[in-house]
């Protein structure tokens, strides 16, 4: 039989990039001739790329994880003289998606980790240090070390950062202790990714307690933005069906600042009223977010946000609504906590962060071209931008094309024409072997494939399980899809 166009495709990746095990090519091969169409499809994007541009300057890349990679890759091609400078301390690269899938039992913290080098070519100055300071009116930027680095053009895909020490009575180092665990826990300047591996080990004590009898279990979700939306729900469906296999069950509490489980509707309805009920024995509580806890006690305490009635107004014909907030204090036995985030320091505390109004302390760039509002030589790439959706993996290889696209026509001289349109992507796991690949843009729902985006799908998880690590690894950091 005459192989297909993506079977072709998957082959050359199999044989052309280093490092794919057979196991793993093995597994791709076998998911499916759709799961293939998607890998094959996958390059395909709003932007076409030309042939490398003459255009010079110095371009300095601030960040070595996901999206500053991708821009370098694309950058270096996009060149035909590239001047590219990386400044990223982190000599170890970690597949932070893989987090759950570690946490679930179903991929080892081995599989995480890949040297930063291997995405670095060698004509690239890689500077092994953080930025402490951005100076945009003077075109530098000065590290930890005190090594000022002057720019033409600057690229800031520094990520964000996790504050534990935002909720009261909480420390990073009581992760894994008492009942308490985090999935989001690594340090990539380390090359260690803890989260995963102790929220797997809370999942088994999860387990012995509920042989015993049946435990209270929060898991959280905070008040800020958050790298990957579903994240939270993630681990409240897996923990609670890793028991559910088993014939054991627990008193699960889903604790959100939101005021619904998902905000795309055709993903709410399913969770409302397929996945919730299928457990049966979880409590949602909205509008709650966790601001202090009592390890040693194993307390709660949560900021209840809610509205009152107040006087009729007789003009509007309506009730004045009142907004309260109360604290709630609840017990656990175990806890899953999803930690507030911010844009990192540096750039919070510069001119090129929002400086007020919701986006406050994220880099203030047009949510459509990804450049700076008022520096025009500076762009954005990855969680770091201050726009309205996309602190994913999928989102920063979205922005990848259309930012660098963007930055060459400034350096030509042109102004930026390529629009991002907010694309993101949550593959929600709602049990074992079950996902809901929720897809979305600006205006809604945006699936990749004519499948209805709130379904539950093996495909799905074969796909995010098998298919996208590979995927990550030899073609996304490559600058190829």
């Amino acid at each position: 039989m005459k192989p297909t166009k993506e079977t072709e495709f998957l082959n050359e990746i199999i044989n052309k990039k280093e490092g794919l095990s057979r196991r793993d090519a093995l597994k791709i091969m076998g998911i499916s001739p759709i799961a293939a169409g998607v890998l094959a499809s996958a390059g395909s994007g709003s932007v076409t790329e030309a042939k490398a541009s003459d255009a010079e300057g110095k371009i300095v890349i601030v960040g070595g994880g996901a999206g500053g990679i991708m821009a370098l890759a694309r950058l270096h091609r996009a060149l035909s003289n590239p001047n590219i400078t990386l400044i990223a301390p982190n000599e170890i690269h970690i597949y932070q998606p893989g987090q759950v899938f570690v946490a679930a039992g179903e991929m080892t913290t081995d599989d995480l980790f890949k040297e930063n080098k291997n995405f670095i070519p060698d004509d690239v100055n890689w500077i092994k240090d953080e930025v402490a300071t951005f100076d945009p009116d003077n075109n530098k930027v000065v590290t930890k070390s005190g090594q000022e680095v002057s720019y033409d053009y600057l690229v800031v895909a520094t990520g964000l950062q996790y504050h534990y020490e935002w909720i009261e009575g909480l420390t990073e180092d009581m992760i894994g202790k008492n009942g308490i665990t985090s999935v989001y826990l690594n340090n990539p300047a380390d090359g260690t990714a803890k989260g995963g591996e102790l929220t797997w080990k809370w999942f088994n004590e999860l387990k012995e307690a509920a042989k015993k009898g049946k435990p209270k279990v929060i898991c959280t979700q905070p008040a800020t933005p958050i790298k990957c939306g579903g994240a939270p729900q993630k681990i409240l469906y897996l923990s609670d069906d890793y028991l559910k296999r088993d014939g054991l069950t627990a008193d699960f509490t889903f604790a959100t600042n939101g005021g619904k489980l998902f905000g795309l509707p055709e993903v709410n309805e399913t969770l409302v009223k397929e996945v919730q009920p299928r457990y049966g024995n979880i409590t949602n509580k909205f509008k709650h977010n966790l601001v202090a806890i009592d390890a040693e006690k194993k307390l709660a305490t949560f900021e209840h946000k809610y509205e009152v009635k107040g006087e009729y107004d007789e003009d509007l014909e309506e009730y004045d609504m009142i907004q309260k907030t109360e604290r709630v204090t609840l017990p656990y036995d175990f806890i899953h906590i999803v930690p507030p985030m911010a844009g990192v320091d540096a750039v919070a505390n510069s001119k090129l962060a929002w400086q007020k109004g919701s986006g406050k302390g994220w880099l203030e760039v047009d949510q459509y071209t990804l450049q700076h509002r008022r520096y025009k030589n500076v762009f954005g790439i990855g969680d770091i931008c201050g726009v309205p959706k996309g602190k994913t993996g999928g989102s920063a290889r979205h922005h990848g094309p259309i930012m660098v696209a963007n930055l060459i026509s400034v350096m030509e001289g042109k102004e930026p024409k390529e629009k991002f349109d907010g694309y993101t992507v949550c593959p929600l796991k709602t049990q074992y072997g079950k996902i809901i690949l929720a897809e979305f843009n600006y205006k809604g729902a945006a699936p990749s494939f004519p499948l209805a985006v709130g379904e539950q799908r093996w495909l799905w998880w074969a796909f995010d399980l098998y298919m996208l690590e590979p995927m990550y690894w030899y073609l996304m950091l490559r600058g190829l899809m």
